[in-house]
């Protein structure tokens, strides 16, 4: 898939690489690091839509985390190099809605994360709306990821089918 920050179609993050300490004794990065990769490529997204450090100093406003949902779908070993795609599903006046992607270099998926996301003012904290500056920068992203096709992993449940 074409990638290009410009146009608005999938943001992709620059490569991460895989820290000694992640990894576990099965030989592979443990589950709590893939949300540690997760939170760096989505941390270039976030600032990519304007809710950046300096957003978050300047104006006493963030993102915070509300939930996610993460799929492990192959192992990640010390050496290799990922990065992470990010995809704007919707939003509303106070939350964001995000699909990402951890992929490793080689192309292939090693795990997705469906997260959704608050606007908050620090000094509460407390969740409020969306400043009206940003809300353009949201709107073309919302826009031009529409046409993405939508990930068949986005609305999943957690559950154990009946037979």
């Amino acid at each position: 898939m074409l990638i290009n920050h410009q146009s608005g179609e999938l943001y992709r993050s620059a490569p991460i690489s895989m820290e000694k300490e992640w990894i576990d004794y099965n030989g592979h990065l443990n589950m709590a690091y893939y949300n540690v990769v997760f939170d760096r490529g989505g941390d270039e997204f976030l600032a990519e839509l304007g809710f950046g450090p300096q957003y978050a100093a300047a104006r006493r406003l963030t993102i915070y985390t509300a939930e996610v949902h993460i799929c492990y779908v192959q192992e990640i070993h010390l050496d290799h190099l990922v990065t992470v795609t990010s995809q704007l599903i919707d939003f509303d006046g106070k939350r964001l809605h995000t699909y990402n992607e951890i992929v490793h270099v080689d192309g292939w998926l090693a795990a997705t994360a469906e997260v959704l996301s608050l606007h908050v003012d620090m000094n509460g904290p407390k969740v409020v709306p969306f400043p009206d500056d940003v809300l353009p920068k949201l709107e073309f992203y919302k826009e031009a990821h529409e046409k993405l096709p939508r990930p068949e992993r986005v609305g999943r449940a957690i559950g154990i089918k009946k037979k």
